[in-house]
Protein backbone atom coordinates (compact mmCIF):
# COMPACT_ATOMS: atom_id res chain seq x y z
CA UNK A 1 0.00 0.00 0.00
CA UNK A 2 2.84 2.23 0.51
CA UNK A 3 4.40 2.08 -2.92
CA UNK A 4 0.84 3.26 -4.48
CA UNK A 5 -0.18 6.20 -1.83
CA UNK A 6 3.49 7.19 -1.09
CA UNK A 7 5.80 6.90 -3.84
CA UNK A 8 2.79 7.42 -7.04
CA UNK A 9 3.89 5.12 -9.23
CA UNK A 10 1.12 6.15 -11.90
CA UNK A 11 3.15 9.52 -12.18
CA UNK A 12 6.82 8.00 -12.65
CA UNK A 13 6.79 4.99 -14.11
CA UNK A 14 5.48 4.60 -17.83
CA UNK A 15 3.16 1.81 -17.06
CA UNK A 16 1.85 1.49 -20.81
CA UNK A 17 5.59 0.79 -22.02
CA UNK A 18 5.05 -2.78 -22.91
CA UNK A 19 2.59 -5.47 -22.42
CA UNK A 20 5.23 -6.58 -19.04
CA UNK A 21 4.65 -3.55 -17.40
CA UNK A 22 0.98 -3.05 -18.52
CA UNK A 23 0.23 -6.47 -16.71
CA UNK A 24 2.60 -5.53 -13.62
CA UNK A 25 0.70 -2.50 -13.00
CA UNK A 26 -3.06 -4.12 -13.24
CA UNK A 27 -1.55 -6.42 -11.01
CA UNK A 28 -0.37 -3.59 -8.29
CA UNK A 29 -3.61 -1.91 -8.78
CA UNK A 30 -5.40 -5.07 -7.87
CA UNK A 31 -3.27 -5.97 -4.90
CA UNK A 32 -3.84 -2.30 -3.73
CA UNK A 33 -7.56 -2.48 -4.38
CA UNK A 34 -7.86 -6.01 -2.17
CA UNK A 35 -5.09 -4.87 0.40
CA UNK A 36 -6.90 -1.27 1.33
CA UNK A 37 -10.78 -2.23 0.30
CA UNK A 38 -12.05 -6.14 0.42
CA UNK A 39 -9.57 -7.93 2.78
CA UNK A 40 -10.41 -4.66 5.48
CA UNK A 41 -14.26 -5.88 5.08
CA UNK A 42 -13.94 -9.34 6.32
CA UNK A 43 -16.19 -9.93 9.57
CA UNK A 44 -16.20 -13.06 11.73
CA UNK A 45 -19.16 -14.54 12.22
CA UNK A 46 -18.39 -14.18 15.75
CA UNK A 47 -18.35 -10.21 15.52
CA UNK A 48 -22.29 -10.67 15.87
CA UNK A 49 -23.30 -8.70 18.95
CA UNK A 50 -26.69 -10.89 18.70
CA UNK A 51 -25.16 -14.07 19.33
CA UNK A 52 -24.92 -15.27 22.89
CA UNK A 53 -21.85 -16.13 24.66
CA UNK A 54 -21.83 -19.08 26.73
CA UNK A 55 -19.71 -17.97 29.83
CA UNK A 56 -16.34 -19.22 30.89
CA UNK A 57 -17.30 -21.06 33.88
CA UNK A 58 -14.90 -23.88 35.66
CA UNK A 59 -15.14 -25.96 38.63
CA UNK A 60 -13.40 -27.49 41.09
CA UNK A 61 -11.96 -31.04 40.25
CA UNK A 62 -12.51 -33.14 43.59
CA UNK A 63 -9.88 -34.15 45.71
CA UNK A 64 -7.17 -31.39 43.83
CA UNK A 65 -6.14 -28.01 43.52
CA UNK A 66 -7.12 -28.21 39.61
CA UNK A 67 -10.71 -26.49 38.27
CA UNK A 68 -11.28 -27.36 35.05
CA UNK A 69 -13.55 -25.65 32.14
CA UNK A 70 -17.46 -26.85 32.12
CA UNK A 71 -18.64 -27.08 28.49
CA UNK A 72 -21.71 -24.95 27.63
CA UNK A 73 -25.08 -25.82 26.75
CA UNK A 74 -24.42 -26.49 23.16
CA UNK A 75 -29.04 -26.28 22.69
CA UNK A 76 -28.61 -23.12 24.52
CA UNK A 77 -25.80 -21.66 22.69
CA UNK A 78 -26.52 -23.65 19.57
CA UNK A 79 -25.91 -20.19 17.68
CA UNK A 80 -22.53 -19.48 18.83
CA UNK A 81 -21.03 -23.35 18.01
CA UNK A 82 -22.60 -22.70 14.39
CA UNK A 83 -21.06 -19.13 14.40
CA UNK A 84 -17.96 -20.67 15.43
CA UNK A 85 -17.52 -23.23 13.25
CA UNK A 86 -18.28 -20.89 10.33
CA UNK A 87 -15.63 -19.26 11.15
CA UNK A 88 -13.52 -21.66 11.21
CA UNK A 89 -13.76 -22.35 7.60
CA UNK A 90 -13.85 -18.38 7.16
CA UNK A 91 -10.59 -18.42 8.75
CA UNK A 92 -9.49 -21.19 6.80
CA UNK A 93 -10.64 -19.63 3.56
CA UNK A 94 -8.91 -16.36 3.78
CA UNK A 95 -5.12 -18.02 4.99
CA UNK A 96 -5.51 -19.44 1.82
CA UNK A 97 -6.39 -16.13 0.00
CA UNK A 98 -3.59 -14.28 2.20
CA UNK A 99 -1.60 -16.74 0.92
CA UNK A 100 -2.40 -16.52 -2.61
CA UNK A 101 -1.93 -12.88 -2.75
CA UNK A 102 0.97 -12.86 -1.19
CA UNK A 103 2.50 -15.09 -3.81
CA UNK A 104 1.48 -12.59 -6.45
CA UNK A 105 2.96 -10.06 -4.85
CA UNK A 106 6.26 -11.73 -4.28
CA UNK A 107 5.48 -12.07 -8.31
CA UNK A 108 5.53 -8.38 -9.04
CA UNK A 109 8.09 -7.00 -6.41
CA UNK A 110 10.29 -5.99 -9.01
CA UNK A 111 8.22 -3.53 -10.26
CA UNK A 112 7.75 -2.00 -6.48
CA UNK A 113 10.82 0.56 -6.67
CA UNK A 114 10.81 3.71 -7.73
Amino acid sequence: ADFVEQESPDKHIDWSHDAVHRRAWKEIRSLYQWWTRLRPRRRSPLDDKKIAKPPLRFEKVTGTKFRRLVTPDKKKYGDYYRALRRDARLEHKWHSEDQQNLHRLINIREFLWT
